[in-house]
């Protein structure tokens, strides 16, 4: 089990992927895009104070490679996630279940931009807010995978609710794994939104067998997921 609380200006957080969110994929923003997208991510800093945890779990995988099943403390958790997640988590000795957040402050620096009553700046801070907590959940890996190469362990990809074929409605199933109601202060919604919608959450395989492959978007059907048009 890890958890942290991050100070901004140890991620790594690339320009060129907060432009890609904002749909700049083979072009550059112009000058005051660029201006914008700076000045808001500086701003950031005095708001958010990131934080992730992950937590082990030993499981299996279905023969039909529908579904996974952890062992929670409460007893046995099956998660109908279909073939593509499940055949890329295929190997996998035990499972580390997270979350990851830009934090609680996102809130407070949401209300601060809106007040401007300024469209372009709001639409520019969700893509900040977007890529840094992508940039949180790297972070989390770079620190799971140094646990795991202790134990000659590998990991793969995340995973997570509403993307690859696994439906969103499993999010309660996933959150009901952490000792707390909110890990990292994050609330689900009875329609299974993280709040802060900045926030992810997930499964990654581990073990000694298993293999970080690049995204198989090409096997996927999910069209307007953001990993495809970045």
């Amino acid at each position: 089990m890890a958890w942290q609380q991050l100070d901004m200006n140890r991620l790594d957080i690339p320009m060129g992927e907060i432009y890609s969110f904002m749909g700049y994929k083979d072009s550059e923003p112009d000058s005051q895009t660029r201006e914008m997208t700076e000045y808001l991510l500086e701003e950031s800093m005095q708001f958010l104070r990131p934080q992730f945890k992950y937590l082990f779990f030993d499981g299996t995988l279905s023969s039909d490679f529908m579904q996974f099943t952890l062992q929670g403390p409460a007893g046995p958790v099956t998660f109908d996630a279909g073939k593509i997640i499940c055949r890329q988590l295929r190997g996998a000795s035990r499972f580390a279940v997270f979350v990851a957040t830009a934090g609680t402050g996102y809130f407070q620096w949401t209300d601060a931009v809106k007040r401007r009553d300024d469209m372009f700046q709001t639409y520019v801070m969700d893509s900040v807010g977007s890529q840094i907590v992508e940039s949180v959940a790297d972070y989390m890996e770079t620190i799971l995978q140094g646990e795991l190469d202790v134990k000659g362990f590998h990991r793969t990809n995340r995973f997570s609710p509403g993307y690859c074929g696994w439906h969103v409605s499993e999010q309660p199933k996933l959150f009901s794994l952490f000792e707390e109601e909110r890990p990292c202060g994050i609330e689900l919604t009875e329609s299974c939104l993280m709040l802060p919608v900045k926030s992810v959450s997930g499964v990654i395989g581990v073990g000694p067998e298993v293999r970080y492959l690049p995204y198989s978007c090409n096997i996927c059907d999910m069209k307007m997921c953001y990993k495809r048009h970045r």
